[in-house]
């Protein structure tokens, strides 16, 4: 009853975030969504600010710490290793969604361009982020990313498979392209308002700091080496760039 419970946990934690991440594409994108980046009750402009940044900060500290595998282990000690992964993502998926319904619009557009070619192809450029980031993620080991082969393989008392390491696909030109999907869908608007600007400024420094600093410590401690040699081939973001490789 216990591995069913948690099981059913780990669903609940994925419908969850499938939900959150399909209206973060309608919240940047102001698309079908009933609150978006740009609509809502609009504040001042130090108050938007504000509470802006305090929503991007609680994400940005949550899913740096959870990630970490100091935290794992301490974690892990309290609850089952197998619900770890699960209520990460869960911990996130409401904290994005604390996002949407807080967040305070900030209209004043920075640029907007018109021409019906442009905006094509602007938001063709959109979807390509966004594609970019699924399937990168089921490059590696979706299910396992998200939680539910923890929950499947507790279940039926087998060890989980594991994330492993990979050099396919994506993998072959950048080191984190779900990163880079994240900043192409963030950017590629064809109407940039301040707090459109806002918003994809600090999730690419936060993307940028967080990778750099606390993502590629942690690989080159768990693969040692492989991932050292790694680094020194393959740029970290964006293809054929220099920045983030390791010379």
């Amino acid at each position: 009853m216990k591995n069913i419970i948690i099981f059913i946990y780990g669903i609940v934690s994925y419908v969850v975030f499938l939900a959150s991440f399909l209206y973060a594409i309608g919240f940047v994108g102001q698309l079908l969504v009933p609150k978006t980046i740009n609509s809502g009750v609009t504040s001042g402009i130090t108050e938007s600010l504000v509470i802006n940044l305090v929503l991007l900060s609680l994400f940005a500290v949550q899913h740096s710490v959870m990630a970490r595998p100091a935290f794992k282990k301490w974690w892990t000690k309290i609850i089952s290793p197998a619900i770890e992964r699960s209520t990460f993502v869960l911990l996130t998926s409401l904290l994005l969604f604390l996002i949407f319904w807080k967040w305070q619009p900030m209209t004043t557009k920075v640029w907007n361009i018109e021409g019906e070619t442009y905006v094509l192809i602007i938001n063709i450029i959109f979807w390509i982020g966004w594609l970019i980031v699924l399937l990168s993620t089921f490059m590696i080991n979706h299910f396992h990313l998200f939680g539910l082969d923890q929950v499947y393989t507790k279940m039926k008392s087998k060890p989980p498979t594991g994330l492993k390491f990979t050099e396919r696909f994506f993998y072959k030109f950048v080191r984190h392209p779900i990163m880079t999907g994240f900043i192409i869908a963030f950017w590629a608007t064809p109407e940039m308002t301040q707090g459109h600007l806002l918003f994809a400024t600090v999730t690419t420094l936060y993307i940028l700091i967080a990778v750099k600093y606390l993502e590629e410590r942690d690989l080159r401690n768990e693969l040692g080496d492989t991932y050292v040699s790694y680094q020194k081939r393959i740029p970290m973001l964006f293809p054929f760039l220099k920045f983030g490789k390791k010379g």
